[in-house]
């Protein structure tokens, strides 16, 4: 039993020393092997590999995955207008060079994001400061990430840092100045409604006027043609009565003195003061016209 502890003493110690040679690189690191606090090797692709024991060799594991850096609050930056907006955004990024990033940053991915934001904050103030608010809110957007893209990618690339994408997500006002510009917009609108209203109510007018410029033209028209053919019905009428008339002459005499009479007596109440003797009577008391014999 004395000569097994031993044994198994120095297998433990084996074991200890074998695994401190070996270390396994994955899909989402990479790796830099150090020698006696050189670098000796930059390792980027997954695998098993072996070194020496600790202190002689040691190994430090950087994530290659790619990350984003989102503001915890949107920047202020000033317009040409000398307008504040506040603009949010977010970069994707991932370490390109293992080694230049460890020189620069160390093992601390906070410094290499703080040290991004600060360069996407001068880019977007290089970009936006030289353009409007419209500009920067629609017209020239894309152009806008573009820039800064190529910006902050070309001031990282020395950093061992590859910049893949740069994004605005929200633009807005600066609280300060977003009333007065909803107070501007509102009586801007309020100006193109009511130039609407006015157009309308004069093209309502003048509607109307065609309108009742046509409907007298109309009524007019109508009014020449109804006395067109009243007249023409007077006058087929008049021919009518006038061959009746020349037909029998005592029989229309007769037929019109009877029309005479029921429309002077057509009510009760009408009175005619006439003598008994003339002409309207000639039909009264004479079925044949004579006229009544005078009165002793």
């Amino acid at each position: 039993m004395q000569k097994i502890i031993p044994v198994l003493i120095s297998l433990v110690i084996v074991l200890v020393v074998l695994s401190s040679c070996v270390f396994v690189v994955g899909e989402r690191d990479s790796a830099l092997l150090f020698a006696f606090g050189k670098v000796r090797e930059t390792i980027t692709k997954p695998g098993l590999y072996f070194k020496l024991p600790p202190p002689f060799e040691n190994v430090v594991f950087l994530d290659k995955r790619l990350q984003t850096i989102e503001a915890a609050e949107p920047e202020r930056i000033q317009t040409s207008e000398k307008k504040n907006l506040m603009i949010d955004s977010f970069v994707k990024w991932r370490i390109a060079d293992p080694l230049t990033f460890y020189v620069t940053f160390g093992v601390n991915d906070r410094a290499a994001q703080e040290r991004l934001q600060a360069q996407i904050r001068d880019a977007l103030n290089a970009a936006v400061n030289v353009r409007t608010v419209k500009e920067v809110v629609s017209t020239e957007r894309d152009k806008i990430m573009e820039e800064v893209l190529t910006n902050v990618e070309t001031r990282a690339k020395p950093l061992g840092v590859q910049v893949v994408d740069v994004r605005l997500r929200r633009i807005e006002f600066a609280p300060e100045i977003s009333e007065s510009v909803y107070r501007r917009m509102e009586a801007a609108r309020t100006q193109v409604a009511n130039r609407l209203r006015a157009t309308g109510a004069a093209d309502s007018e003048k509607i109307r006027a065609q309108a009742d410029r046509e409907r007298q033209e109309v009524m007019a028209t109508a009014y020449a043609k109804a006395q067109d053919i009243k007249g023409q019905g007077d006058a087929k009428a008049n021919a009518i009565y006038s061959a009746a008339y020349s037909k029998n002459p005592k029989f229309f005499s007769f037929y019109k003195s009877l029309e005479a009479y029921r429309a002077a007596f057509s009510k009760a109440s009408d009175v005619l003061v006439l003598s008994p003797k003339s002409e309207f009577f000639k039909y009264w008391n004479s079925a044949a016209g004579a006229k009544p014999a005078a009165t002793p």
